[in-house]
């Protein structure tokens, strides 16, 4: 073999050796490499593709429902859809941005913005609560980065119906208002916590490893019968609107338990849908609104007077010539009623008499007997934003204070402390707390007047509805009411309007074995008819004549015949 030959073949040999070598190196980096990925960094590896495709989520628990006392519903939560993106991985390109804007009804700027202003976040809400029809829409897309995210959005079966009282939810489902905000954190459950895994799109998959088990809200029932508050409610806003009145308020009330029954105001509002609604749109009048009660108080100085010891049913006051006049201002009756007795004088509604039983009784002793109506304290509702109204104090008290104050000027409260107050008479002198959920036992009350006076006190208000009261409308067919009107003159600037009103009549039925109490109150009617006993009176005919058919109250002024068939 020649030189030039050996030379070549220890080339070939030492390029064959390199190339070996070569393979040798590749196959043990590798061999490293994967050694180093199944062994080593293995558990770095594993977490840092969950990071990508695994998440902590947390599961929202389910709003409790609000029930009427029979279980009706009158708000609840429904499951629905958020959409939302990821703005790191969102791919959409500007066609799909364009149709993705369109089906949400947005525009294509804001959703450019979203993206542009959070690139370091993994989740932007684009829309909340969306229909199912706009999330299959959405989910059509396909587009990645782009995701739909469940919820539950609060609904109100009665809409308008129930709106003052039951309040509404924010878009977070967080009590806002009534007794959703009352009642939060019952309602409101705890969130539970779930490890998912998320898809390509950025979408989770179903199922996942429960790690913390959600609690749903508990559902409250409440003391209302929705059947009374939907008439209650008919009733008031007929007779707003017939007399174009500014606003109105009504509440029934159990005169055994103190529950609330019914509670509604006019003008009301849609919970479902509170666009271009303002916050004094939503307050629940009957218990945020303050007014004086004018001569549905009257009852009250009726029972002060004879708690004094001073006066009896049968006690005559003299009224004539139908003025009286204190301190330079005159007080007047409708007319001049000349000698009447207590009873004439409710029914009437003599502001001369009542000032006169008013002036004979000490005014410490007369603030203390209006006091134990509950005025100017908490009714023991808790309702948000509830009122408690103004008794002055008696030292500061003129003659002329006491007088008007016996007729209803000079205090202040609310419709559901009126309510409360002629509680008091028809259950016999004991002073209650109001509830606004249903009792499962009576709830203990003080005992503030005698049973005996407030009897005498209900069967002077009887003559009322009767032939020659003020509230004949009022009067309900086959029972026995016992009521009082009122007709203020609304406060202004500089004193009271000469034109503008409230119309009032509260009462109880039947008046011989009291079971509702109610206030009727109508801000400001319009026209010529603006008297209590016309304008209220006839909501509360309205309202307890379907009341007792509802409930099923036996009557307690049968005609005789009709008395006897019922006994036999």
């Amino acid at each position: 073999m020649s030189r030039k030959t050996r030379a070549n073949s220890q080339v070939g040999v030492w390029r064959l050796n390199l190339l070996r070598l070569m393979f040798i190196t590749i196959v043990l980096g590798l061999g490293w490499r994967l050694a180093d990925i199944q062994v080593f960094n293995a558990d770095f590896l594993r977490n840092q593709g969950d990071a990508r495709h695994i998440r902590n989520v947390e599961v929202i628990a389910h709003r409790g429902m609000i029930l009427d006392r029979h279980g009706e519903p009158l708000a609840i939560s429904t499951p629905v859809h958020s959409v939302w993106l990821n703005p790191q991985v969102f791919d959409g390109d500007s066609t799909e941005i364009t149709i993705l804007a369109k089906t949400l009804g947005i525009r294509t700027k804001s959703i450019n913005k979203k993206i542009k202003n959070n690139k370091k976040r993994e989740f932007v809400y684009l829309k909340r609560r969306v229909t199912p029809e706009v999330a299959n829409k959405v989910d059509n897309l396909n587009i990645t980065g782009l995701a739909l995210q469940r919820e539950y959005k609060r609904y109100y079966p009665m809409g308008e119906v129930t709106s003052h009282l039951v309040g509404f939810t924010n878009i977070d489902d967080m009590g806002q208002e009534g007794l959703e905000l009352m009642h939060d954190d019952v309602l409101t459950g705890l969130p539970g916590l779930k490890k998912m895994v998320r898809d390509s799109r950025g979408n989770y998959v179903e199922g996942g490893e429960q790690l913390k088990p959600t609690k749903d809200g508990q559902n409250i029932q409440l003391s209302i019968d929705l059947r009374l508050q939907y008439l209650t409610y008919q009733s008031l806003k007929e007779a707003v609107t017939h007399y174009r009145a500014k606003s109105g308020s009504a509440v029934v009330l159990d005169t055994r338990t103190g529950e609330v029954l019914a509670m509604v105001n006019q003008p009301s509002f849609n919970p479902n849908n509170r666009r271009g609604l303002k916050s004094s749109d939503y307050r629940n009048r009957a218990v945020t609104d303050l007014f004086e009660p004018g001569s549905t108080v009257k009852p009250f100085t009726m029972a002060s007077g004879l708690q004094s010891g001073k006066f009896v049913p049968s006690s005559i006051i003299d009224t004539r010539p139908g003025t009286l006049k204190i301190s330079g201002h005159t007080i007047k009756d409708f007319r001049d009623y000349g000698q009447i007795d207590m009873a004439t004088l409710i029914q009437k509604s003599s502001n001369v008499g009542a000032s006169k039983i008013a002036l004979a009784v000490k005014p410490e002793d007369l603030w203390h007997d209006f006091a134990a109506f509950g005025m100017a304290e908490p009714t023991g509702g808790y309702f948000p934003g509830e009122a408690t109204g103004s008794l002055p104090d008696p030292k500061k008290w003129r003659e002329l204070d006491r007088a008007t104050l016996s007729y209803g000027y000079g205090l202040a409260l609310s419709a559901l402390q009126l309510a409360r107050g002629y509680m008091v008479l028809a259950n016999g002198g004991i002073l209650q707390p109001i509830s606004f959920i249903k009792l499962t036992e009576k709830s203990v009350g003080r005992r503030v007047y005698s049973s005996n006076v407030m009897n005498q006190v209900v069967i002077m208000m009887e003559g009322v509805v009767e032939e020659g009261g003020t509230a004949k409308l009022a009067a309900v067919e086959n029972y026995h009411v016992a009521g009082k009107t009122g007709t203020v003159k609304k406060a202004s600037r500089g004193g009271y309007a000469e034109k503008q009103y409230l119309s009032l009549f509260a009462g109880i039925i039947p008046s011989s074995k009291p079971r509702l109490a109610m206030v009727v109150m109508i801000d400001d009617p319009k026209g010529e008819e603006y008297y209590g006993g016309l304008v209220a009176g006839p909501v509360f005919s309205k309202v307890m004549t379907g009341a007792m058919r509802l409930l099923n109250i036996p009557p307690d002024d049968l005609p005789v015949n009709e008395l006897q068939v019922a006994e036999k």
